[in-house]
């Protein structure tokens, strides 16, 4: 069982186009939006890989209404928390000539305190001893700086196990709780650690000090490289390099269909370099497809087959 929390929803808007020319006017070739945010992405792509997955979000106004209305054709099972204001957008523009990606993503209206306490009591409702609650993405204005450590704390005493994607002093404070993964780009690793990540020894070393700061034994770091792939320091210690040798034209969200292969392998018992093998096939058929945490779940174990990871 895998919880999903959406703390910051957004409606994710793709728009295609040929050239992107700074100050001319685009007219899109192809257009797409998805219920999004990191939360939602990981519970789609989760629920697309037949794992038992529930999204938990805060949702407010009419763009919460789409977002409900559009988890429920999706058959997505997921529990709200209605608040006043409106749900954000977030627009990434995809340059077809230069294969560039520009993104703009808004902040989100400032959440009430009273409606922060209560997603924390719905989330905490939905889990259940001995699954996974994952926790992806920016906190919504408002909320406490330690609403991720906190939550990491109560989940562990519960029995639940739980993995982080975030950054910044969210990550660096939800660290201190030990969650049992932490995932995160190469950039987040750099930004939280203050060491470089771009060659893959950087890395490596980059993961390994995020196991150390999540607790040690017992306890992964993960740093996702793009096209360059995975590293891994596992619960066990050791280290483990992935790659997938495909490339797709749609990269916004594959780092939220990782998360949601890694532990949805995670939870239904597979070892670390067979869940690791999951998440590049999930990550490489979310980029196939547009639409963040869209993917073929066929699609998506054929490139789970053809992934490559070895112990370093």
């Amino acid at each position: 069982m895998i919880v999903a929390l959406a703390a910051n929803p957004s409606i994710d808007k793709l728009f295609e186009i040929e050239r992107l020319v700074k100050g001319d006017i685009h007219r899109p070739l192809g257009f797409v939006q998805v219920a999004g945010g990191k939360g939602l992405n990981v519970a789609r792509a989760a629920r697309a890989l037949d794992a038992e997955v529930t999204a938990v979000a805060l949702l407010r106004g009419h763009a919460g209404k789409w977002l409900e209305e559009q988890l429920s054709a999706e058959g997505v099972p997921a529990a709200f928390v209605w608040t006043h204001g409106e749900n954000r957008s977030s627009l990434s523009v995809a340059d077809r000539e230069t294969g560039g990606l520009t993104e703009f993503y808004e902040h989100g209206s400032v959440v009430p305190a009273a409606s922060w306490v209560e997603l924390m009591q719905t989330v905490s409702q939905s889990w259940r001893s001995g699954g996974w609650l994952t926790i992806s993405g920016s906190l919504p204005r408002g909320a406490p700086d330690t609403g991720y450590r906190d939550l990491v704390a109560e989940a562990r005493s519960a029995g639940v196990r739980v993995a982080v994607d975030a950054e910044g002093d969210r990550l660096r404070l939800a660290l201190e709780a030990q969650p049992e993964v932490v995932k995160v780009n190469q950039a987040e690793a750099r930004e939280l650690l203050g060491v470089p990540t771009a060659r893959r020894e950087e890395a490596l070393t980059s993961a390994a000090k995020l196991r150390d700061l999540a607790g040690g034994d017992g306890h992964a770091g993960v740093v996702t490289r793009g096209a360059e792939g995975v590293v891994v320091a596992a619960p066990d210690g050791t280290l483990y390099e992935g790659m997938l040798y495909v490339r797709g034209r749609y990269p916004v969200g594959s780092g939220d269909a990782f998360l949601a292969g890694l532990i949805t392998g995670l939870d239904r018992g597979d070892r670390w370099d067979e869940a690791l093998c999951v998440a590049l096939g999930a990550a490489t058929a979310n980029a196939e497809l547009a639409g963040a945490g869209k993917l073929d779940p066929v699609r998506a174990v054929a490139l789970a087959e053809q992934a490559e990871v070895r112990i370093v």
